[in-house]
């Protein structure tokens, strides 16, 4: 058995391995016989992983009811995100008088309502100052989120206008109480301080816009004026 043992290095033993691998000598000893010029078989067909559709249908618009489903459903609502909260209109068909409002903020959100804290108990005391119970108002938001360092864009105004009008169409308010420059803006194309003061029809309903009361607590002066407002939304319209 003598002779000279030739040693390799680890390279050229792992070059060699590569190599007898690559020649399909992957086992020292095989019983059966291997076609070693036989086509490789392709590779396994994979199906794409399926994801989750997301609610993007659109309500068929008959009733109340459906559209506030699909607020309450929908991903594709504008200002929608992982991170928004959101939150949801109230209050009965056929209101007396509709309330919309500028985008909930922190103190919406935790009441759980469009106008929430110190501002709903002021938004209550002046529907009560025109002989209307809290009951008999239907709240909603411009948008239905609370979105945290979102600004509204141009698009997301226009979107939030046009979902404003249908809900206007299918809750049938007697009357409608633009709060805020949001509304105003987006359902009559002018700023607050442009809008208020004037009767105007949104989808047939007499609307009349003014502060939003967030805006009155912070600003109390302007009591006078959204009073004002809301005696011009209640006269009659002979």
């Amino acid at each position: 058995m003598g002779g000279q043992a030739n040693n390799i290095g680890i390279a050229e033993a792992r070059s060699a391995l590569s190599w007898w691998l690559d020649a399909g000598v992957d086992v020292a000893v095989q019983e059966e016989p291997r076609d070693w010029l036989r086509p490789a078989p392709p590779p396994p067909r994979t199906l794409p992983e399926s994801t989750p559709t997301p609610n993007v249908s659109e309500p068929s618009h008959d009733t109340l009811a459906e559209l506030q489903g699909w607020l309450a459903s929908s991903a594709q609502l504008p200002l929608a995100s992982t991170t928004a909260r959101r939150i949801l209109p109230h209050g009965p068909e056929n209101a007396a008088v509709m309330l919309l409002s500028d985008a909930p903020a922190l103190e919406d959100f935790a009441a759980g309502q469009p106008i929430g804290g110190e501002a709903w108990d002021l938004a209550r005391r002046m529907l009560a100052a025109i002989g209307i119970d809290a009951d008999q108002a239907y709240s909603a938001a411009l948008s239905c989120f609370h979105a945290p360092g979102t600004k509204m864009t141009p698009a997301d105004r226009e979107a939030c206008a046009d979902i404003a009008r249908r809900h206007i169409r299918l809750a049938q308010p007697k009357r409608l109480l633009l709060l805020g420059d949001g509304p105003a803006q987006a359902l009559l194309g002018k700023r607050l301080l442009e809008a208020r003061g004037h009767v105007h029809k949104v989808e047939g309903v007499r609307a009349v816009a003014t502060f939003h009361p967030r805006h009155l607590i912070n600003r109390p002066l302007d009591k006078h004026l959204a009073w004002k407002d809301l005696l011009l939304l209640m006269e009659d319209e002979s």
